[in-house]
């Protein structure tokens, strides 16, 4: 399978740009496409919270991805090694244009795997490290961490659909329908719905 994927961050891009980039390459390399995925969504979110990380996921050996540029894969370094070393670990390969990146199967890429592998680990344990030497460093200062014993967030993962929730209630929904749109426990919607007196 040869996938094309396509990534902009905001609605005011557009996919075209990119799409039409990957035709030109495939058609040079007599290539076809054979599935394309395309998502408007930050790079800085975790692949697995993107179209990007279904698309690993069912990426078996011997299949492309191709992109515009390593960039379109993620918004840091650290992202970017992470998702290339899973895919030279399944065999899985990832060409990009701009860059001029064709990461398979040879000794090449092998080693770039480790190094990705190795470096991702290694900036794995510094952030840990630099997080746990931060929060030691507050305590000492006396700043009570976390939220207090007791006390309930502000937000939860309903906070962004209260205006559809108020409108499924007023529509007679039940809190078991809102849980399976949302994909949350009953108990959640009911919680929601009790701390917010005028829904």
């Amino acid at each position: 399978m040869i996938y094309g994927y396509v990534r902009v961050s905001t609605g005011m891009q557009t996919v075209e740009n990119q799409r039409f980039e990957i035709e030109r390459f495939c058609k040079h390399e007599r290539l076809v496409v054979d599935e394309w995925v395309e998502e408007i969504i930050s790079g800085t979110k975790a692949p697995e919270k993107r179209k990007l990380g279904d698309l690993l996921g069912k990426a078996a050996k011997g299949d492309l991805i191709v992109c515009s540029e390593l960039s379109r894969l993620g918004r840091s370094l650290f992202m970017i090694m992470d998702v290339l070393s899973g895919c030279m670990d399944k065999g899985v390969r990832v060409w990009t244009i701009k860059d001029g990146y064709r990461l398979g199967d040879d000794i090449q890429s092998k080693v770039l795997a480790f190094a990705f592998g190795l470096s991702a680990e290694i900036e794995r344990n510094l952030i840990s490290q630099r997080t746990k030497e931060a929060l030691a460093r507050r305590r000492a200062e006396g700043v009570r961490l976390g939220r207090p014993v007791g006390s309930l967030s502000a937000r939860t993962k309903l906070s962004d659909y209260e205006s559809d929730i108020r409108a499924m209630l007023a529509q007679g929904c039940t809190k078991a329908d809102i849980a399976r749109k949302y994909h949350v426990h009953r108990s959640t919607v009911g919680r929601f719905i009790s701390r917010r007196y005028d829904i």
